[in-house]
């Protein structure tokens, strides 16, 4: 029943009989279920077909918070957010994702905290965490799995960790694909395959196929960075010098290779200011990182076949020479009828995609038909 209505619209009981195939009465006792527990409110009267006009119901996504955070590198973006996973409040602040993670998550519940005392008045229940990071993570489990750039992270029970503090329902994933989830809902809501590409320090894809965000068998889906780049004639590399794709067209590896022409470049960042002050052999060198990568990505078109390719990432923030790479690659390589109607587009969201992401997957847990029964459950044992 809430699934009907999580759209957002108002709807009477008599609109939710004919949409939902139940009976009256069943409806009737479902909808009293629902508004018992806070998941559903009333929404005034429908249109009147003589005598007294019928009450609406509709989904309240204020029956509860959900607090996210975008944990990256050297950055911390924590929210809370509601049901809808619309941002109430947010912070950023500046962390060291190698300091730890009780550093880092102690960082991030204190600013929890403060968001919540912030917003005493809303009174809405905390009813899930969702974190993302930047690295490898075991969803099932919410543990990151030998993280390469987050010493002292691996196999870190980051879910029980915060469950000392809020004892509900914590879920982690890596950020590519909480971006993935971000982008969807802030750019493109009606695109049900979608493939967002970060290009920064590393290189990875966050999956939404048929809808569905696709982790794979143990949440390793998406992982372009360690694919191997085959050879080709465009490219600057000998034949025989197959390389995996992070040690071509990450942001480290852009800067390395200006570095061998004389140029000062340590970071994604100094890629970025060089390529922005017009330095033609960063602008050369950052279009080469966008061919490489529309290698491996044709692949991925012609295996997926997905609608939209969204790039985002500190690389893709230095202007239209690292798209203009890939569309060159993937457009060619890939075959006409996945390519037909692919648009291949940077970033449109903000920099709060991360911890919408984070609250819309939350979100969605949540309110999944297992756990919806089990608030109906708890509603109904606080009316009793």
């Amino acid at each position: 029943m809430l699934q009907t209505l999580l759209d957002g619209r108002a709807r009477t009981k008599a609109d939710l009989v004919h949409l939902t195939g139940l009976a009256r009465s069943t409806v009737s006792s479902r909808v009293d279920a629902l508004l018992a527990s806070g998941l559903i409110t009333p929404a005034g009267e429908g249109a009147s077909t003589g005598g007294r006009p019928p009450s609406r119901v509709a989904f309240n996504p204020q029956a509860g918070a959900v607090l996210a955070a975008d944990l990256g590198a050297s950055h911390a973006t924590t929210a809370v957010a509601d049901l809808s996973g619309r941002i109430l409040a947010s912070r950023t602040r500046q962390i060291d994702i190698a300091s730890g993670p009780t550093a880092v998550l102690e960082a991030a519940l204190s600013d929890w905290a403060l968001l919540l005392d912030e917003m005493s008045a809303a009174g809405m229940p905390v009813v899930g965490v969702g974190i993302g990071v930047p690295g490898p993570v075991e969803h099932s489990t919410g543990r990151p799995y030998n993280p390469p750039i987050m010493p002292g992270w691996d196999r870190f029970d980051v879910p029980g960790y915060v469950q000392r503090t809020f004892d509900v329902p914590v879920l982690v994933d890596n950020d590519v694909n909480i971006l993935a989830l971000g982008e969807q809902a802030m750019s493109f809501p009606d695109a049900s395959d979608l493939i967002f590409v970060k290009v920064a320090t590393g290189i990875g894809a966050g999956i939404i196929s048929g809808g569905q965000l696709q982790r794979g068998a143990k949440g390793s889906a998406g992982d372009l960075g360690h694919v191997r780049v085959p050879y080709s004639p465009d490219s600057s590399l000998q034949p025989g010098d197959e390389r995996e794709l992070e040690e071509l067209a990450s942001g480290t590896a852009i800067a390395g290779a200006l570095r061998a022409q004389g140029l000062e470049a340590e970071s994604s960042a100094d890629v970025v200011e060089l390529v922005r002050s017009g330095n033609v052999a960063a602008i050369d060198a950052t279009r080469q990182a966008g061919r490489e990568v529309g290698e491996v990505l044709a692949t991925v078109v012609n295996l997926l076949n997905p609608s939209i390719i969204v790039l985002g990432g500190s690389v893709a923030r230095a202007g239209e020479h690292l798209l203009a790479g890939v569309r060159e690659v993937v457009y060619r390589r890939s075959i006409p009828l996945a390519t037909q109607h692919l648009a291949i587009v940077q970033t449109q969201a903000g920099e709060r995609a991360g911890v919408l992401g984070a609250a819309i997957m939350v979100a969605r847990e949540v309110l999944s038909p297992a756990n919806v029964d089990a608030l109906v459950a708890r509603g109904a044992s606080r009316a009793g």
